[in-house]
């Protein structure tokens, strides 16, 4: 019993996209990698498809991560780019993923990745159902338990485009055994409005996060900086099970390889009972000034004692964190 409520008390390895750093993101292998390497939880970004299926993908755009430009030519909108929306999932099935590459350049964002440029048929995007599926298919022929965490993408943007993300999505959690805080999954968005509306109007039971943006304002006014003040948190503490902050929301390094300075935002939220899970480590984009993963995840799993961290690399969070649990920490 011992082992295991130390094991429960754990903090979380969530994969960012999957094993993001290893393989394409939000890719079927990424995400099996991820389960694989030990990750707690998978992370879905979910937008809808012109027929309104909900599909895992970071962006409302298509371009940044599949071949869409040279399979659908003449369907980007009048800003140049290629909207999820504007695809049935069998045309999204069409499409072969890559890395990330910049919009301006074509470049990959991450240059020592995966190298799916010159082949990226050998990959494909999945819809969230899919994506449940193969979890729960996963967790039951290893013995695993890994959760989901659900991101839903720019909600008031849909309903500008007249659909609704979040009445979509809600259904289908619940039909694969996600409704409650018991279950293994987390909610999570960066509009305010939209997280009050799934407490509220939509009447969701589960584990809820609000994300919070590095600066300015989320598209419906949510100011990050306010809400990650005292009052800010308490108010949220009565609506959320945590938030989801960016990595330099809960610690910088003031000179190069320095000592960690934490900003006092992982107190605060624990001290309002909220859950911290800061995103994203990646091993080959480190903060400024940060000397290694292995400094970064000392200073969010042990000085800022953060829940859980997203990540590109699961297999280096799990490894952190079971060395520091073997060593009684």
């Amino acid at each position: 019993m011992a082992a295991a409520a130390a094991a429960a008390e754990r903090p979380l390895v969530i994969g960012h996209r999957g094993a993001s750093g290893y393989l394409p993101e939000h890719t079927m292998a990424a995400k099996v990698y991820a389960h694989a390497q030990g990750a707690d939880y998978l992370e879905q970004d979910v937008v809808l498809s012109k027929d309104g299926v909900p599909v895992v993908l970071h962006d409302i755009y298509l371009d940044t991560v599949t071949d869409v430009g040279k399979k659908f030519a003449g369907r980007a909108r009048a800003d140049g780019r290629y909207y999820a929306l504007d695809f049935t999932v069998a045309e999204i099935k069409q499409l072969g993923v890559r890395e990330r590459v910049a919009v301006e350049s074509g470049e990959p964002v991450y240059g020592g990745r995966y190298a799916s440029r010159e082949f990226p048929s050998a990959f494909s995007l999945l819809t969230l159902e899919e994506e449940l599926q193969l979890i729960q298919g996963l967790n039951r022929s290893t013995g695993r338990a890994v959760g989901v965490y659900v991101e839903i993408k720019q909600p008031k943007w849909h309903r500008e485009q007249g659909v609704d993300l979040s009445r979509a999505v809600l259904p289908l959690l619940e039909r694969y055994g996600y409704a409650g805080k018991q279950d293994r999954c987390f909610l999570q968005c960066f509009e305010l409005t939209e997280v009050r509306r799934l407490r509220g109007e939509l009447g969701w039971k589960g584990r809820l996060v609000l994300l919070l943006g590095g600066r300015g304002r989320e598209a419906d006014g949510t100011d990050a900086e306010e809400l990650g003040r005292a009052e800010g948190l308490k108010m949220l503490a009565g609506l959320v099970d945590g938030i989801g902050p960016p990595l330099a929301g809960v610690v910088h390094w003031p000179a190069e390889g320095g000592a960690a300075q934490l900003t006092g935002l992982a107190a605060r939220a624990h001290a309002a009972g909220l859950a911290v899970h800061p995103w994203s480590v990646r091993i080959d984009d480190l903060p400024k000034g940060c000397p290694s993963v292995e400094a970064l995840h000392a200073a969010l799993l042990g000085a800022a004692g953060v829940e859980g961290v997203f990540t590109d690399f699961p297999d280096a969070a799990r490894q952190w964190i079971d060395r520091w649990a073997a060593a009684g920490r």
